[in-house]
Parts: structure tokens; sequence; C-alpha cells
């Protein structure tokens, strides 16, 4: 009887499965058992080949050359990965190979870097599918008790190969296009261009936006606060300073009735659970985390620690043959803050609705929640702990009852005019216990309306006003997009489109890019400085603004893009054909160069510096990088470029802010925004002339017996409770 074949995604993943299927005997670049011999990709062994693979001609990037539109798209061996492939290609045409398992991850992506593989080394053999979403033992165990036959997923593979053909056809020509066309590096994609119009629309807003004064009217009585209400509109902006005083003048020290109480029982249910854009905003809200940051710390609380299910997903619910683990993944979580929570729950009946047990609204995979790997918390560093909490947190409050308490609105008249107030008296905290402050999640949410605790009041009543002022306020411009924002922006691009059976069409379908995608296509944008941070806020530069300019209307249209991610989609389900939409994103690449190759438009750099390229005497151009400032050459030809500063992750001693690392050789140093510096030799003989505070820690334990009645000891022993 022969072997099976599993290749796994990566190292770790295959030595995991390895050790379930006991395949305990190392091999070259595999683990080998008595059934089962298991492998492993390291990420993409095999990609799509480049231009100069069809013609030489390609090598030098012309105008005259464009579009490529090879007839068939060929694949290549990544050179650097070369080694991994050759083994792979040969434990697959062993003789005692019977089967393989595809064991990459379970997703587009995942099933894209196995087919890929098995195409180029030509395998021919029956071909099942491990298709499981957390790494625990008993998932894999499960998982291979119930293997799928691979051909229930070739139209998953087809639609990860109709995306990445796409991007190819679309993303090099139109790049290729625009870098001749205007000689400067520029690049574009059927994803990354929406994405970055909308930042470069946003801010054209906030160019354009005239602030206008407004004026809120407050009052004060006897234990509570009231705010001045338009009758008509219901409106508590008054955008005309005289009228606005014109009340204040009229109301001062006069008495007032109230019109109406009213009570209303409210219950606020919990959210749903979290997909990966939905966790990436919250972590980027809460802790600053890029989305790419967010998801590489999943990727190891899920592969590595084995306590969250597949990361990867675009669902917020989860399936019926999940409910009856709930238990055992409650059980699993109750140590150090959720333990009280998840015994609270576990106490009683575990209640489940169609508020987030739906099977309809799961394709691939079900919302990120914990596996039942029991937790050891302090194996999880601080950023893996933060993810992990915010992930817990959210899979209790699903799980627990509403937020539940009384509305009172007390409406007060005036002379004639309006003044209102609100409280809220909680009946049960609900989920919002979990969180703590009534579950708010971080200062950027929406604020409400101000509520406060108010006295026992009565229709009827007549109150008395204390003081009444009128306040001055001026209206904001839209915000800058953060990462948090943008990422909501791409996932709902329909709120951009003004049609509304557009709008709709967009809703079902995934949006710009994939949960997946999203956060490489954000680092892209950073990575081309067509965007740049300044603190959270993402501002476009010259260049992105311009490049938005350059580029055909139609490539920046969220509406096209979406509704290409929704034939992938259709295609994955198989309910469209691949060829109908290579061969239509083949008339769009040729559309799209011959729009650039007529325009009359032109670039110009703004941020060039006096310093000239060493290497071909153009003026160099200065470039915000995401980690420091760049001299580059404006010739794309030359690539010149050096580096002239660099955050580092050495604070202030002032004022606490990162430093940058400014020079060369002996004349390097540390500069901060707040005006302080320091040479990087003299930080370095300070910090080595400071006493190591585990050394110290270490010390004192040795010396707990000792009796010791020194200054010095004394010292050490505050430094130790510090």
């Amino acid at each position: 009887m022969g072997k099976t074949l599993v290749l796994a995604e990566k190292p770790s993943v295959a030595r995991d499965i390895a050790r379930v299927l006991k395949c305990n005997q190392k091999g070259n670049g595999c683990l080998i058992g008595s059934k089962y011999i298991v492998t492993w990709a390291l990420g993409h062994l095999v990609t799509l080949a480049d231009p100069e693979v069809y013609d030489k001609k390609y090598k030098t990037w012309r105008l005259e050359d464009l579009p490529m539109l090879p007839k068939k798209m060929e694949l290549v061996v990544i050179r650097q990965t070369a080694k991994q492939f050759n083994i792979v290609k040969n434990l697959m045409r062993q003789d005692n190979v019977d089967e393989l398992v595809i064991a990459t991850d379970a997703g587009r992506e995942g099933e894209l870097v196995a087919r890929w593989i098995i195409e180029k080394a030509g395998f021919r053999k029956p071909i099942k599918r491990l298709w499981i979403s957390s790494q625990t033992d008993k998932a894999v165990k499960e998982g291979f008790e119930n293997l799928k036959p691979g051909s229930q997923y070739n139209n998953l593979y087809m639609s990860a190969q109709s995306r990445a053909e796409a991007d190819w056809l679309v993303g090099l020509n139109v790049t290729r296009a625009l870098t001749c066309k205007y000689n400067v590096q520029l690049s574009a994609g059927r994803v990354q261009t929406p994405t970055l119009a909308m930042i470069v629309q946003r801010e054209e807003e906030i160019r354009k936006f005239v602030p206008k004064d407004y004026w809120t009217i407050n009052a004060k009585s006897n234990g509570f606060t009231v705010q001045w209400q338009d009758r008509k509109s219901g409106n508590n902006r008054i955008f005309d300073r005289n009228r606005a005083e014109e009340i204040v003048s009229k109301l001062k020290g006069q008495t007032g009735q109230i019109v109406d109480v009213q009570k209303e029982h409210k219950k606020e249910l919990p959210p749903l659970l979290y997909d990966l854009t939905e966790l990436q905003r919250d972590a980027n809200r809460r802790y600053g985390y890029s989305a790419k940051k967010t998801l590489s710390i999943m990727q190891k609380l899920y592969e590595t620690h084995k306590l969250v299910t597949y990361p990867r997903t675009d669902s917020r619910y989860i399936t019926d043959d999940i409910v009856p683990t709930l238990g055992e993944r409650l059980k699993s979580i109750a140590v150090g803050p959720y333990s009280e929570h998840a015994r609270r729950i576990l106490r009683n009946e575990i209640k489940t609705s169609k508020r987030f047990v739906d099977n309809s609204k799961v394709t691939d995979h079900h919302a990120i929640i914990p596996t039942e790997q029991y937790v050891d918390l302090g194996s999880l560093d601080s950023d893996e702990r933060n993810v992990y909490d915010l992930i817990i947190k959210r899979f209790l409050a699903v799980l627990s009852e509403p937020f539940e308490y009384e509305q009172i609105t007390v409406k007060v008249d005036v002379k004639g005019e309006l003044f209102h107030a609100k409280g809220k008296i909680v009946r049960s905290a609900g989920w919002k216990s979990v969180y703590g402050d009534f579950g708010k999640m971080s200062d950027e949410d929406e604020e409400e309306e101000q509520e406060q605790v108010l006295p026992k009041v009565k229709k009827g009543q007549m109150v008395k006003l204390i003081s009444v002022n009128a306040v001055n306020g001026k209206t904001k411009p839209p915000a800058r997009y953060t990462e948090a924002t943008l990422l909501s922006a791409m996932e709902h691009p329909g709120k951009f489109v003004e049609d509304k059976s557009l709008r709709e069409a967009l809703e079902t379908a995934s949006g710009l890019g994939t949960p997946a995608t999203r956060a490489d296509i954000i680092e892209k944008l950073f990575d081309s400085f067509y965007v740049e941070r300044r603190g959270k806020e993402i501002v476009p530069t010259s260049k992105g603004i311009q490049l938005i300019n350059l580029v055909p209307p139609d490539l920046k249209s969220p509406e096209l893009t979406a509704k290409w991610e929704q034939q992938l989609q259709l295609i994955s389900k198989g309910r469209s054909n691949a060829s109908s939409f290579i061969k239509e994103m083949r008339d769009y690449a040729s559309k799209l160069v011959s729009s650039v190759i007529a325009s009359n438009e032109s670039y110009r750099h703004d941020n060039l510096t006096r310093e000239k390229c060493p290497e071909c005497g153009k003026y160099l151009l200065e470039v915000n990088s995401k980690d420091g400032k760049l001299l580059v050459c404006q010739d794309r030809e030359c690539g010149y470029r050096k580096r002239i500063s660099q955050i580092s992750n050495v604070k202030c001693p002032e004022c606490h802010k990162r430093m940058e690392i400014r020079g060369e050789g002996e004349n390097k140093a540390f500069y901060c925004v707040c005006g302080y510096r320091e040479r990087l030799s003299d930080f370095e003989k300070r910090k080595s002339e400071q006493v190591n505070k585990k050394d110290v820690i270490k010390y004192m334990k040795q010396q707990e017996d000792v009796a010791i009645n020194s200054a010095l000891a004394d010292a050490l022993a505050k430094w130790k409770k510090s």
C-alpha cells in the first residue's frame, strides 16, 4: 500500500500536521510516517511568468510594446524557493505516493498556492482537500477523517487564478504605460487605484471645506442641564449669532414648565462576531495597529498558539455544527479576566439565535472565535494578548444577555422656546459588562448626546433657569481616513456611489479587495509613496494625487472594481465562467493602455531637492517612507536611492516620542520633534553604563536571606519595587 503526500503552506503548519499524523522521521524537506509524508511550500513556490519570459523585448519598458497580452499565461518557479519546489516535485513523483492531500490555508489564496505547485510539477494522481478552520490537534484529526475530493474546490481555484491573471493583465500593463509616459515610477491596479482615489477625494473635500460658525444654547436648572432645540427641525445648532443672543437674553432668569416626560425601556443587542476586517478596524482604533500587523498577529494566534479559528474570513456568523462546541470553547478561555464572564454563561443555558448562527451567511469560513485549545495567557506577547483580548471579549459579548436600560427624555418650555434633556438608568449591564465602561470601544466612537442622571421630575413641574449660555462652535470638515475607517470604506464602497441600483449591487459584493488582501493593498500605497501617515491619519502625497489625475477615470471607480470581485465570487461558486472574465480583463487592459497613451496630462515633481544624483546627475527627490526619509533619483531608469533618516524605537527622554536617526558614520544622531538631540555614540555610551534591571532583580533574589544595611541595598530594594 502506497503513502499519502500532504502539502502544507508553511513549515510550522506542516510540523503540527506531521505530529498529529505520527510522521516522526525527518526527510529532505519533509516529515515521514508509516502512512503519510508531510511536506510544505514556503508561501508561493510558483507564480505567473514575468513579461520578458514571453518576449525578450519586454525587458525594456517601451510604450510601443504595449499592451502585453500573452495567449496563455505561463507559470514559473520562484528562484528564491526553487530548492523546496524541487523537493515537493520529487516527492510527488515517487512511486510509493498514491495520492495528495492539499493542506494549505483553507481559502482562495491557499488553494492557488497548492494548485500552481501541482500544475507546474505535473502531478496527475488523485487529490483530496483538508478544509479546517483551526489548527488544533482535534481539528486536524477530524479534518483528516473528513477529507473532501479535490474536485470540489476546482471553482475556487479558477476564481483564484482568474484574480491573479487579471491583476497581471491590468496592473502590469497600466503600470508600464504610466511609467513610460511620464518617466516616473508609477503603478496602478484594479483595487489599489480606487482605494487611493477615495483617499485623494477625501483630501480634496477637506481642502475645499469652509467652516461655519454655529451656536448651541445650554441652560442649567436645579439638578440637571437642558439644551435648546428647534421646534420644527429638532436641530440644536443656530447659525445666526444674533438669534442665539436674542434667545439667551430672552430666557435669562426665567422659569419654564416641564411639558413632557417620556420613559422608554430599551434593549441593545450585542455586536456580531468578528470577521477579519472588523477585527483590523478595532485593533487600529484601540491599539493603532496597521491592518497588516493585525493579520500577522492573527496568523500567530492561529498557527503557532492554535487559540483562534481561521483569520482570513469575511463572515461574522457561525454554523449550526459549531453550536455544540461553544461550551468547550468557553471552558478553554475561562482564565484570568475572562473567567467570571465565561463561567457565568456556562452556568446558564447557552442561548443562540439566527442573529449569529446562520448557515446561509457562511461561505468558506465562519467568524473568528476561540478554539477548544486551553489558553496560557503568559505565553502570549503584548501584541498577541491585545488582539486575543479583542476576540475573546467579542465572543463573550455575543453569548451574553442584551444591555437593558430605561431612557428618560424631558422637554421643558420656557417662554415659547423648547429645551430637552436625556438621561439613562441602567437596568442590566448585560454584554456591556464584558467591556466595562458600558462597552465603549475607543475614544473614536461616535459621540452620543450627552446623558445625565436626572432627578425625579413630572409633567407640569416648574423649573427655574439658573444660567443660560450660548456656546460657539465651528463645523468641521470630514475626517481624514485612518486604517480603521479606510478598511470600512473598502468593505462598503457603495456609500460613494450615487446610483441606487449600483449601490445595492455593491453591498452584496465583497467591496474593494477581500479581507485577506486589504492589508497588503494599504501597505502597497505606503511603499509606493502615494500616501503617508500623520499620526493615525492617512494623507495622500503629491505623487498620489497626481497619479489619480493621470489614470483613466473608470480605473479609479469603486463600482467597476467591486463588480470584478463579485464576478470572482460567482466563479468560485460555479455560477460564472472564468474564460469570459479573463477575456473582459484583456480587453480592458488594452483600453486602459490606449487611454494613457492618448493623454495630454503631465507629471510635476514638487519634492525636488538641490542635491544631485551621484550616478546620473539629476536632482534627487525627498520622499517619506513608512520608517523614515529617503533621497530617490527622479529618473526611474537610474534607480539610485539613499536613506537620510530612520524612525527608531528609541523614545525621547523628555517627551517620550519615537526619535529619528539622521546622519552617517560618526555624525549619526537622534532627533526628536520636541527639539531634543543626542549623538548616537553618546546614547550607546549612556546605555552601556546603566545597570540592567533584570540583573539587579536576580541579585536581590540571591540576597533574600542576607541582611544588608547599606545605602546601596536600600536603593536596590526601591528599584525592585518600582
